[in-house]
């Protein structure tokens, strides 16, 4: 999705930097994150009720007909967006069925000895697909765009019937009644502060961002409020979603925080590696703007090489010698990594990048499969699939919030100086002052989102009616390939070094948080019952 945004906006004939447009591309791309970060949880939870097996067959089935549908979209302009927004919602609930059982089912079939590789893999698995899409996406938008959601298809029946007939239920169930107004209260708060911070990487009136627009900060207070409520709820209800108990587990509650910590880390910097390749380093290296999309998914794949080399073997290494020094190990990995791309010019070798790249790869591959295998060998086996659901949906959410952080420090990078580099830039080749004065105070965001999808950014921005009317030679100067990544790497590189530090000092404190879940334990085997809070 993020390397085919271009071709599918082109297909259903929507300019996704018109502003009036903003809405489609910001859910686009995060309405599946944010509504699985929702579910999973809850059908973690309906999991450890009906059966895990049951609920995780039912999302590949969800999952792959969302997918067929997407891929028969038949209008065009805002009604071919929604219809892609809806059934890319739909996608993320058969997702969070996946996401919010897998792990619990590993758990139930692996013995403690074997967990940490089992884990590994399907984590590895997960997050290699992640990539792999990224240079899929690449090679299939530009034949027809439709082609995204199909490639899903062919995968997911034949995950369909393989997991109907192969799976076997092994795991602990527990009929109780479903906590409805846990799942409401949650599902609406969590919702709220995700749109929140959505639209707070959003321009306000004369502000770059969004924060301090009333809509922006009445959903996230109203979101606060009712996962107040929810945390309250949850306390007082007999048989609650979310076992707050389970927090009495020192190993579930330091690596939930630890993954949480981990995912806010790293999940803007796809994002910020992918504007950096498709806005400045290619161009700069003679990649057209269209091109840059799938280049820059091939050029991130030492990230992915260092993911499926580490996942497995930190895996099956924990076994032996328990999650915690592989976790922590990693998070300090994956810090040096990011103190090491701050060390990186702009316009740097890409050797040196491939090879930072590779580390931050194999650092969080580290960190990821022990500290997944730790959290659920600590949990009793009637709540694997709750614990399982709440440490997904703290890693889930995490990455929005992350996408928003990012984001906001960006922005605040490029604003500082953007407006007055780029106003002058574009007069001085012949771009009437008030033209340029208007482009130099279009939103940050708007350009960020340009370099992002792959598009000529100066010409995106300026418009071919004014392009039209200058000399030759500054039309063709505005529009190569040098002048808009030389004009933007110095208030790029600003933001981006605030960026990397953000990410730095968050993982050396999931480092700390990893350290401190105490020694290698067993499998906790008795459920935890929650107790009320004390007033």
């Amino acid at each position: 999705m993020l390397i085919a945004m271009p071709d599918i906006f082109r297909g259903i004939g929507l300019n996704p930097l018109d502003p009036a447009n903003s809405f489609y591309l910001l859910w686009m791309i995060l309405g599946f994150l944010i509504v699985s970060s929702v579910l999973v949880v809850g059908l973690g939870r309906l999991g450890d009720i009906v059966g895990r097996v049951r609920i995780y067959n039912l999302g590949f089935v969800i999952y792959t007909g969302a997918s067929l549908l997407l891929t028969i979209d038949w209008m065009t302009g805002p009604a071919g967006a929604i219809w892609l927004m809806v059934f890319r919602v739909v996608q993320g609930i058969g997702a969070a069925c996946l996401i919010g059982n897998s792990a619990a089912i590993l758990t139930d079939a692996f013995p403690v000895n074997q967990r940490g590789l089992a884990l590994g893999i399907n984590n590895i698995a997960g997050i290699s697909g992640v990539f792999i899409g990224l240079v899929l996406g690449g090679l299939l938008a530009p034949i027809n765009w439709r082609l995204v959601f199909l490639v899903s298809v062919p995968f997911g029946l034949f995950g369909t019937v393989w997991a109907y007939h192969k799976l076997q239920e092994r795991g602990v169930r527990r009929r109780v009644p479903i906590d409805w107004l846990g799942n409401l209260t949650f599902a609406i708060g969590l919702i709220l502060v995700m749109i929140g911070i959505t639209y707070g990487i959003e321009p306000y009136k004369t502000d770059p961002m969004g924060w301090t627009s009333p809509f922006v900060l009445s959903t996230l207070a109203l979101g606060a409020a009712f996962l107040t409520a929810f945390a309250l709820i949850e306390g007082r209800v007999e048989n609650p979603m979310f076992r707050l108990g389970l927090f009495r587990i020192r190993a579930f509650t330091f690596g939930t925080l630890s993954s949480f910590l981990a995912a806010v880390g790293r999940g803007g910097l796809m994002f910020m590696l992918i504007i950096w390749l498709q806005g400045i380093w290619l161009p700069e290296h003679g990649y057209s703007f269209t091109s840059t999309p799938l280049w820059a998914g091939i050029y991130m794949i030492p990230l992915t090489v260092g993911f499926l080399l580490a996942g497995p073997a930190s895996g099956f290494l924990s076994d032996r010698f328990g999650s915690r020094p592989f976790a922590t190990g990693g998070m300090i990995g994956a810090a040096a990594s990011f103190a090491f791309l701050q060390l990186l010019p702009i316009d740097f070798p890409y050797q040196l990048f491939a090879l930072i790249l590779f580390l931050n790869g194999l650092s969080m591959g580290a960190f990821a499969s022990p500290n997944r295998a730790g959290v659920m060998n600590s949990l009793p086996p009637g709540d694997r699939g709750a614990g399982g659901g709440m440490n997904a949906t703290f890693q889930s959410s995490a990455q929005v919030l992350s996408i928003g952080i990012f984001f906001t420090l960006m922005i605040t990078g490029l604003a500082a100086t953007l407006s007055t580099t780029m106003t002058a830039g574009l007069e001085a080749h012949g771009v009437s002052p008030s033209v340029a004065e208007h482009v130099g105070h279009l939103p940050p965001v708007s350009i960020l989102f340009a370099a992002f999808l792959g598009y000529n950014p100066i010409q995106s921005l300026v418009g071919t009616h004014v392009l039209s009317q200058l000399s030759a030679v500054n039309a063709s100067t505005l529009t190569g390939r040098q002048f808009f990544p030389e004009l933007i790497s110095g208030p790029f590189a600003a933001g981006l070094h605030q960026a990397f530090t953000f990410s730095l000092v968050v993982c050396l404190i999931a480092a700390v948080a990893s350290w401190s879940r105490g020694k290698r334990i067993g499998t906790a085997q008795t459920a935890i019952a929650p107790e009320p809070p004390e007033l």
